[in-house]
């Protein structure tokens, strides 16, 4: 399992050498945009609207826009230090609390956390402690130059940490339009709901839940693989323009050339035979 980052769990006087590692993986089924014509991929330009002409990656730089079309340049070397700066801390946990605190809406993204050289003895220390004190430890932790909120938990004997938003980011329920306001509801409504709801209530078994769209996406690919239902996209046509442009310029310098040429013999033959008239 690949290493994404390498640091030290700290909590109190505690700390423990770990290394980050992603927990879940995106299986979302990507396609590409082709030409219709000839199947070539469709290819996305870095094009400056007002230059009207590409944009190499040297003569990009980074803005944030403060108002409307009003832009501060944020230097590369600025970032770099905010970086470094959050970087060199170590994951420190700053509060222990309980899961049930916490609503899922804050749970962005998870990933396991093993020990490092030197960390086993205080990694089981800290599974142990959270599997017996039932409590979930919160931290903040610098991976790929974002600042994240975190909590800490055991999961299947491993500790995992699961990156949370901080308050800020999660929008205001109150904002959400249209959301009606209690309704007159009979009794009877609501015990039959509330019926069915204890029909449908079940133990949670995440095995059993499949992603139907994208096995039956696959079983499309597969068919039409084995069909040879397969198309060649075409290698991209040379840009000819500048070599164009240049047999366009040498042609132009060879007749450019001819006619100073010609001039330069019609000049002389005059200027000779005004010479010849003058000797006689």
């Amino acid at each position: 399992m690949h290493t994404i980052w390498k640091g030290t769990v700290s909590f109190g006087l505690v700390n423990i050498p770990v290394k980050l590692h992603a927990a879940t993986e995106n299986k979302d089924v990507s396609l590409r945009q082709l030409h219709k014509e000839c199947h070539t991929p469709i290819r996305y330009d870095k094009v400056c609207p007002h230059c009207e002409k590409e944009v190499e990656k040297e003569d990009i730089v980074r803005g944030f826009e403060y108002s409307k079309e009003q832009y501060l340049i944020i230097e590369e070397n600025e970032l770099k230090e905010i970086q470094k700066a959050q970087s060199e801390r170590s994951v420190e946990i700053l509060d222990f609390v309980d899961l049930n605190e916490i609503d899922p809406i804050y749970f962005d993204k998870s990933y396991f956390l093993s020990p490092n050289e030197g960390g086993t003895k205080a990694y089981v220390l800290l599974r142990q402690a959270l599997e017996e004190s039932g409590k979930i430890g919160v931290a903040k932790i610098m991976i790929r130059a974002k600042e994240h909120l975190a909590v800490l938990r055991v999961y299947k004997n491993t500790l995992l940490m699961e990156t949370i938003h901080f308050p800020d980011e999660v929008r205001a329920a109150d904002q959400v339009p249209g959301i009606p306001e209690e309704n007159d509801l009979s009794k009877k409504e609501v015990t039959t709901a509330k019926m069915l709801i204890d029909q449908l209530t079940t133990t949670f078994e995440p095995e059993k839940y499949t992603d139907e769209y994208r096995q039956e996406f696959m079983k499309l690919i597969e068919t039409k693989r084995n069909g040879k239902d397969v198309v060649t996209a075409q290698k991209p046509k040379l840009d000819t323009s500048n070599v164009t442009n240049l047999m366009d310029a040498l042609q132009e310098s060879i007749e450019n050339t001819k006619k100073t040429k010609k001039k330069s013999a019609a000049s002389k033959k005059r200027t000779t035979t005004g010479r010849k008239k003058k000797n006689a």
